[in-house]
């Protein structure tokens, strides 16, 4: 089975009921765990639900199940997270784009950890983006031609190593083939000039981040 988009709902905090018009009519949904819950809230319909279900409610992993949903159940204790489970059973749909639904507070460490994991070089394959809250999150291999509103705020993380002979175009302060080490913050708080901006990099992965407002 190929699909163009597959959008994947976290669990933890609810998304912004924003986020709805970001989802392609027809895309397939994956909830992870709780995900299940926020994705019925936002009026989706969810073809797999992922997880060990600690945090959905057993009526309504029990509503999905007797509607068709396909839930695959995990043990708590197990080595990934709910998202990357969920993550895992998009790519088996062998889609063209990841767009993941999720929402803002809760864990610090569940946060960072899902960011990074968003580029991790198992879904190298497929275009990933995100919708965190009101901020928008894309995942640039290679290059990336990405649509803002003059003025908005664009900060450019090397995720997983050094992101080598980055260039950029559309943005305040360019970047002419330059390197961004781990943990560099040069990249931080750019600014879109034009209404398209371009990324792109030689070697590495970058999270390009528009955390919502203007300089």
């Amino acid at each position: 089975m190929s699909n163009e988009v597959v959008v994947v709902v976290s669990g933890g905090e609810a998304p912004s009921r924003g986020a709805v018009p970001a989802v392609p009519e027809g895309a397939l949904v994956v909830a992870a765990d709780r995900g299940l819950e926020h994705a019925r809230a936002l009026g989706l319909e969810v073809a797999v639900a992922v997880g060990d279900f600690d945090s959905a409610s057993p009526e309504a992993v029990a509503t999905a199940e007797r509607a068709g949903v396909r839930i695959e159940r995990h043990v708590a204790e197990k080595d990934e997270t709910d998202l990357e489970l969920a993550l895992d059973a998009a790519i088996d749909l062998e889609p063209a784009r990841i767009l993941v639904l999720a929402g803002r507070g809760g864990r610090l460490d569940h946060e960072l950890s899902s960011l990074l994991l968003l580029c991790s070089e198992k879904y190298a394959s497929v275009q990933i983006d995100a919708l965190v809250g009101e901020a928008k999150v894309h995942v640039v291999r290679g290059a990336r031609e990405l649509e803002g509103v003059r003025g908005e705020l664009l900060t450019l993380l090397p995720a997983h190593g050094v992101a080598e002979g980055v260039r950029t175009a559309g943005l305040a302060y360019p970047l002419q083939g330059e390197t961004l080490d781990a943990g560099s913050t040069r990249g931080v708080s750019n600014i879109f000039v034009e209404r398209t901006a371009r990324v792109a990099l030689e070697r590495g992965v970058l999270l390009a981040i528009r955390p919502g407002g203007a300089e």
